[in-house]
């Protein structure tokens, strides 16, 4: 079984979420944007062990942290391979809003489609460009579980007036990768709270 934590983390109050096996205690970090001392003593504290960091886009708020964290636990990061541009500059991290001019990197490449064998679970790729570029959700199908990031919100879509963001590509996105999930999957959003897919099916304005 899955136990899923969520801390909300920087200055635009960015969901991180911990995936956790409960038997062997292995764990996943998905979009560490901030506060990566205060996520690593939680993860100190509890006794987890990290396997990686998975990105679902390149934006500081999701992505600030990853090296830092990924660097204190020897793990790797993962992000979509369209998702490279974005990650690496700072106009379209869009680190500059904090006054930063932030470079980001990840390991790994993934692409749509791909399952990742981590922490044992087996975690698919849905690429759903339009927030960014290289936006992806990441669905433990087992656990019936959607990393939605900045993809999908209770009632809501990602912001699309970023550089390169699409409303017509995000809504695609939505509409043909995460809509065909069955109702009862749970969505964990980059931010405020948990819904389900069939809840967005039914009452989503956006879509």
């Amino acid at each position: 079984m899955m136990k899923i934590e969520q801390y909300c983390v920087g200055a635009v109050q960015t969901n991180c979420y911990f995936a956790v096996n409960d038997k062997t205690q292995e764990m996943l970090i998905i979009d560490p944007g901030d506060s990566a001392s205060f996520l690593a003593d939680k993860i100190r504290q509890e006794g987890l062990k990290p396997q990686a960091v998975l990105l679902t886009h390149g934006h500081f708020d999701h992505a600030m942290a990853a090296e830092e964290l990924a660097g204190m636990f020897g793990i790797k990061i993962y992000a979509h391979e369209k998702e490279k541009d974005t990650l690496a500059q700072p106009k379209l991290n869009v680190s500059g809003m904090i006054g930063h001019g932030d470079v980001y990197h990840a390991d790994v490449f993934v692409k749509d489609g791909e399952v990742l064998s981590l922490a044992g679970m087996e975690i698919k790729v849905l690429y759903t460009p339009g927030h960014t570029e290289g936006g992806c959700c990441y669905y433990i199908e087992k656990e019936k579980a959607l990393f939605s990031g900045d993809t999908l919100f209770s009632q809501s879509v990602g912001r699309t007036d970023f550089p390169r963001g699409s409303m017509s590509d995000l809504v695609r996105s939505i509409k043909e990768k995460l809509l065909p999930l069955p109702d009862e999957v749970k969505v964990y959003p980059g931010h405020m709270g948990t819904t389900t897919i069939g809840m967005e099916r039914m009452g989503n304005p956006f879509i």
